[in-house]
């Protein structure tokens, strides 16, 4: 299995492209390896004849012929759900290691290697884009709880937390750009995926608690929780305060702490307004 220099995708499929200058490249569609090799192709022309090619017939004529014809047979079109996904995950990297407005769709479309229309298909805008990037990012796919360890809150709480870590670090780049809402000020479609978010969070540890159904005070403490958790997980990737153990610590004493000793004594509420 060899690893795309595009996206860095590792795919069995993937194929190898030998240029007429002896560069081996490797590319998982025929798309990313044309929209590689077009500009390569390009320069050659106009150094060979002193003028670049004059359309993008000729620019992927001179692709073509800047490929070797031996290509192992290995290469399959990627389908519509994996080609979306393969944007997604360019635009991923690509929103984690800058500012929004440093990257355009024509970045994200050179380094999944696919056309600048296939983005709009799929998502309309870059904003389009970068909000469905957020989405998936903040919407972690949540640990079953019949996959949670059995015995002791102990336990369930520790196997959560050390899920939740895993899945923060594998994607802490662009977690911490989107937590971080990138500088977009008020922006309600944001905000609205944001507090989606964090609705599904809470639902997520009352369940790995056995705590379905559980009043809105408790509700709002996890909520706060989550908040906490959110700080400390930047003291732990930017800082560089924590260890992931000292925070994989923090994070499961403190959620125990409020399980069994906090939210127990809260007093009743009395006059709390309702939620709108």
């Amino acid at each position: 299995m060899a690893t795309s220099e595009v996206c860095g995708n590792d795919y069995w499929m993937s194929f190898e492209v030998r240029a007429s200058g002896g560069e081996v490249h490797t590319f998982d569609s025929f798309e990313c390896a044309i929209s590689r090799m077009r500009r390569r192709a390009s320069t050659a022309a106009a150094r060979s004849s002193g003028m670049a090619p004059t359309s993008k017939a000729g620019s992927l004529r001179a692709t073509v012929c800047a490929m070797s014809p031996e290509v192992t047979p290995r290469w399959r079109r990627l389908e519509p759900d994996e080609r979306r996904e393969q944007i997604l995950e360019c635009a991923r990297r690509l929103f984690g290691e800058r500012h929004y407005s440093a990257v355009s769709t024509t970045d994200i479309a050179q380094e999944a290697g696919v056309a600048r229309g296939l983005i709009n298909h799929y998502f309309g805008t870059k904003r389009g884009l970068y909000l469905e990037v957020v989405r998936q990012v903040v919407f972690m796919p949540p640990p079953a709880a019949a996959n949670l360890p059995a015995g002791p809150p102990q336990a369930r709480v520790a196997a959560a937390v050390d899920w939740w870590l895993d899945a923060v670090w594998r994607h802490r780049k662009m977690w911490l750009s989107a937590v971080g809402a990138q500088g977009f000020g008020h922006d309600e479609d944001l905000e609205a995926i944001i507090e989606q978010a964090e609705e599904a969070g809470v639902e997520r540890v009352l369940e790995a608690l056995d705590l379905a159904g559980a009043g809105e005070a408790t509700r709002a403490a996890i909520r706060a929780y989550g908040g906490f958790a959110a700080v400390a997980a930047r003291e732990w990737l930017t800082r560089r305060t924590l260890t992931r153990d000292q925070l994989h610590a923090l994070l499961s004493h403190t959620l125990l702490a409020l399980v069994q000793d906090i939210l127990p004594a809260l007093p009743a509420a009395h006059g709390v307004p309702a939620r709108r």
